[in-house]
């Protein structure tokens, strides 16, 4: 009896086989992420060819796909704002330690509430996680910084923040997914809290942490909103702060920097206007972080997914 032969599908590059509905599929697939790609890269885009094209034709909004007129001096004469050094100087200072301490603060106070001897651990974890659905407001937080003396003072960048709800539920949820035995075998030899936490949970939850710091480093970042309420001292205004007015005061900056000239020949395509002024600024606050994310990408996944997932 002769079986006939079945009729497979014609097998892809990696051995799968495929039919012309998953090619159809993986077309749509790739065409809608490389869209999705292009809409989120392109305002970056878009700010970065406006800050190096003819001021003139950048004001009028005629640069939308490529640079035109090209000169770099909107960055040169942007360096010249006052104060610019200094807010770039504290942003990064806020960034890093207010980054590390929180970091570290939130790791240790998420492994602490994994442990069942930790006195009322499920009070304290519920009203951890409650003040991420709850707050005072504005004028109380006000007062209580300024009770704190943490007004016109360099350490509000820091301490408000060193402890973040979002950041113990992510080490927490961690924390539980290595084996116990792992922390059992120390605590065999003696080893403390503190020891089991620095020598073998901290190593093993550095995809968790990655994470944790480019979430926490984003946001020191971009914050301004705390200068505004506590810094009238403008040697502790961040760059995000002066960014913000900047943009406000686009038009009067404008003006300073362009009779920072000195002469009336100067060229038209190169003076600056409160378009070009405002996406300058902007430009030189967004690249720094930017730059930092690629380095930490590979843990987002790693970090988030595994932490998620318990079984």
């Amino acid at each position: 009896m002769n079986a006939k032969k079945a009729v497979l599908p014609s097998s892809g590059k990696n051995g799968f086989h495929t039919s012309p509905a998953s090619r159809i599929f993986d077309v749509c697939n790739y065409l809608f992420f490389g869209i999705f790609t292009l809409l989120c890269v392109y305002p970056f885009y878009y700010i970065f060819i406006n800050t190096i094209s003819d001021n003139t034709l950048t004001a009028r909004g005629q640069v939308l796909f490529y640079p035109m007129g090209v000169h770099f001096s909107n960055y040169t004469q942007v360096m010249k704002i006052q104060g610019l050094g200094q807010a770039t100087l504290i942003s990064v200072a806020r960034t890093v330690l207010g980054s590390v301490l929180s970091v570290f603060a939130s790791a240790f106070v998420g492994y602490l509430v994994t442990k069942e001897k930790l006195w009322h651990r499920k009070i304290c974890y519920r009203f951890i996680v409650a003040t991420m659905y709850f707050n005072a407001g504005i004028i109380p937080w006000y007062i209580l910084m300024m009770n704190l003396k943490l007004t016109n003072n360099f350490l509000a960048y820091i301490i408000p923040g060193m402890v973040s709800p979002f950041n113990i539920i992510l080490v927490k949820t961690y924390v539980e997914s290595i084996p116990a035995a792992l922390e059992e075998s120390a605590q065999i030899d003696s080893a403390g809290y503190w020891v089991r936490f620095t020598r073998i949970i901290m190593p093993l939850c550095m995809p968790i942490l990655a994470t944790v710091t480019v979430f926490t480093a984003v946001g020191q970042w971009n914050s301004f909103q705390d200068t505004l309420f506590l810094m009238t001292d403008r040697n502790l205004y961040t760059l995000q702060f002066l960014l913000y007015r900047y943009i406000n005061e686009s038009n009067a900056l404008a003006t300073v920097l362009k009779n920072t000239g000195g002469n009336m020949n100067i060229n038209l395509a190169v003076v600056q206007t409160p378009t070009s002024v405002r996406m300058t600024v902007t430009m030189i606050v967004v690249a720094p972080i930017l730059l930092v994310y690629p380095f930490f990408q590979r843990y987002f996944v790693g970090g988030i997914m595994i932490g998620a997932v318990k079984g």
